[in-house]
């Protein structure tokens, strides 16, 4: 959906969101809102209502300091009053409806019986319908005992606790739900025209409207997840206003690329304009033309790896088999799903439209008993195997299915193949969750049990959890499709457990955080900071070798955010991993003589220094690298990468164009096998990113 292209006939009339830690920061004021909204605004018809414990004139306040953009309507003091913006006005008749049955001297005769610590909160939060007060740690028993002191005064009233440590004590017709149905009314609009959004119990009522939407941001309190967790409510990956951002682009208010646009320019840092102006030097002209030619032949490639079964890894016309190497003949589940989830772009074309959903079904077919996807599937009679080098289990074959099952059915919108297969896909996400052993929200993985399956890496490893994360996300997403929004959302904020984890255990920082429990890479502060995420960390020790993929899928996926991606891109760039080809997979290498060192890396010589995974070219992580560079705004510098991938997908050993398997990291020189299905469709994807084939024709 592009900017010109709002759904301005969208369903959604009316926005009714809380402000503080929904649009903005309570403390700090920060938020992308304002900008993105006023930015959009004209393209659709919603109406943007206010809905917060705030008084009137303090919204006004955040509004004339240019904090809030200007809605239509502010309902405030938890549903005490309702403004018309445009007007200027509170709307009288509302208050009206309030009157029934309020006192507030019989409000705090009733207040001052409580036992538990209670203060009353600052003036310019109480008014004639709301009195609030600082009631900290109480329990839901308390709660109701409070209600029910009220009710047996027979007084009707409202008893709001949330975040907590507020207590708010409103007339019987007064929260955020009533005063939203009452303006609705006013408005002659339906409950189901109406998207809400919060972050604590407060904001529950608005939820309460029958068949309205919901957007619940990542930083909610558990009292609100509870609150909605059977209801239809978006659970956002991000916090605050970059979650209500991230929620009105899935009901489509807002277009797919609208948080592109809060981020931070970076083109005039002294590093980032050095490699700009070099690029401004090169002829564009013949760089695209590559780049074409380069798309036109990685369709052509990835054709060739077309079987009955799926997507094989490597041409089986072009590559004739020699001992292991048989193991190329199969339906590999991770270069399956990567290729999967990189030719979606090619979605009409049918022939390999049914290759990428024959490839899925093949993998979920021969699924274990236990849920463990097989690492992969032989061409030649059907049978999987579920082990990898010297019998150990692939993690990540997993994750991959998972997330690009999601990738699929989210393109496809095939709700059927959605439901036939979301049993099987359970079962993984149990099995690859047992392998959580001690209960951290981070996998422990064998060693060699990823992809780099010749190299020795084990316990919490950046680039597998990494895909841990994404894949809770992606099967929430998928729970959110069949309308189970309860477990959808459990899945979705422990996605959030999982990336806060990550960032604290792989980005070690000599700042120390307060009320923080100390993961063992923290505890290393006298080393320094960094500038990316580490690759492995375990009990005893951790490692400060950058692992390229990790960090580019880290940004890609969302678990990093683009100041930290930024910082990363230029250590990256500047220590060369993208020289002479992107991009190399690790820096720096592993030498003999490295404590890190192993005896089996001499195995077919693959794991020597700049070779295979211990820093050699994959064009294939080059893919993700050109989509990275892009999501940080970097469109020239992802169009000279792409020309530079491009030229590495040319490079043969028998013939142009080969796309082989890997280079070597220092010449350069194509390795492997040849026609590889998964660099072909990266490449396609990154063409497809930068939308250069459309501008360029």
């Amino acid at each position: 959906m592009t900017v010109n292209s709002l759904n301005v006939e969208n369903k959604i009339k009316l926005l009714s969101f809380d402000i503080d830690n929904t649009l903005i920061d309570f403390h700090t004021y920060k938020s992308n809102f304002k900008k993105i909204w006023e930015k959009y605004q004209d393209q659709t018809d919603a109406i943007l209502t206010y809905n917060t414990g705030r008084l009137i004139e303090d919204v006004l306040d955040l509004i004339d300091k240019k904090v809030l953009p200007e809605p239509g309507y502010i309902i405030s003091g938890v549903g005490t009053h309702i403004y018309n913006y445009k007007k200027g006005a509170i709307e009288k008749e509302f208050n009206d409806v309030l009157d029934d049955g309020w006192n507030l001297d019989s409000v705090e005769n009733i207040v001052q019986k409580i036992t538990h610590p209670i203060s009353d909160q600052p003036s310019k939060f109480q008014h004639s319908y709301k009195r609030s007060y600082f009631f900290h740690d109480a329990s839901n028993d308390l709660i109701d005992e409070i209600a029910q002191d009220f009710a047996d005064a027979n007084m009707d009233v409202n008893v709001v606790y949330s975040g907590n440590k507020f207590l708010d004590i409103l007339p019987k017709w007064a929260n955020k739900g009533n005063a939203l149905q009452w303006l609705l009314r006013r408005l002659d609009l339906k409950s189901d025209q109406v998207l809400v959004a919060g972050d604590s119990g407060n904001d529950s009522a608005m939820f309460d409207l029958k068949e309205v939407s919901g957007i619940v941001v990542a930083n909610a309190h558990d009292e609100l997840y509870l609150y909605t967790k059977h209801k239809k409510v978006y659970h956002t990956e991000k916090e605050k206003g970059d979650g209500i951002i991230e929620g009105l682009i899935f009901y489509e208010i807002l277009p797919k690329d609208a948080l592109e646009d809060t981020k931070i320019d970076h083109s005039e840092d002294f590093f980032i304009k050095k490699e700009l102006d070099n690029i401004a030097l090169e002829d564009d002209d013949e760089k695209i033309a590559l780049i074409q030619e380069g798309y036109v032949k990685a369709i052509e490639a990835l054709r060739k790896n077309i079987t009955p079964l799926g997507f094989s890894a490597c041409s089986i016309k072009d590559n004739i088999p020699n001992g292991t190497d048989e193991n190329y003949h199969s339906v590999w589940a991770r270069d399956g799903a990567i290729t999967v989830i990189g030719s979606l772009s090619l979605i009409e074309d049918e022939e390999i439209h049914q290759c990428q959903r024959q490839t899925l079904i093949t993998l979920l077919e021969n699924i274990s008993r236990n849920g463990q996807i097989p690492a992969n599937v032989r061409l030649k009679d059907g049978e999987p195997d579920y082990s990898g080098v010297g019998g150990i289990c692939s993690i990540d074959s997993g994750i991959w299915v998972v997330i690009a099952f999601y990738e699929y059915v989210n393109v496809t919108k095939d709700i059927q193949f959605l439901r036939k297969y979301i049993g099987d896909i359970k079962e993984t996400m149990r099995w690859l969750g047992a392998h959580d052993s001690n209960n951290d929200a981070l996998l422990e993985i064998p060693e060699a049990g990823d992809w780099t399956d010749l190299f020795g890496r084990s316990y919490n490893i950046l680039y597998d959890e990494i895909l841990w994360y994404r894949s809770n996300v992606c099967f929430g997403r998928m729970l959110e499709m069949l309308g189970n929004h309860e477990d959808a959302g459990e899945y979705i904020r422990w996605s959030q457990v999982i990336k806060k984890e990550i960032v604290q255990n792989f980005w070690p920082s000599t700042q120390q955080k307060i009320f923080q429990s100390v993961s063992f890479a923290e505890k290393q502060f006298t080393l320094g900071d960094t500038s990316y995420l580490i690759a492995q960390t375990t009990p005893f020790d951790f490692s400060w070798r950058c692992d390229v993929l990790g960090n580019v899928l880290a940004f890609l996926h969302g678990t990093i955010d683009a100041e930290k991606a930024h910082q990363t891109f230029k250590f990256m760039l500047g220590v060369g991993v993208n020289d002479p080809f992107p991009v190399a997979n690790v820096y720096p290498v592993v030498s003999p003589g490295d404590p890190d060192w192993k005896p089996y890396y001499t195995v077919n010589l693959l794991n020597l220094p700049n070779h295979y995974h211990n820093g050699g070219i994959w064009p294939f992580v080059g893919g993700f690298w050109v989509k990275f560079v892009n999501k940080l705004g970097f469109k020239d510098v992802a169009i000279a990468e792409l020309h530079k991938l491009a030229l590495i997908n040319k490079e043969g050993i028998n013939e142009e164009w080969e796309f082989t398997e890997w280079a070597h990291g220092t010449t350069g020189k194509p390795m492997g096998k040849a026609y590889q299905a998964w660099s072909a469709a990266q490449y396609i994807s990154a063409c497809n990113d930068i939308k250069i084939m459309k501008t360029k024709n």
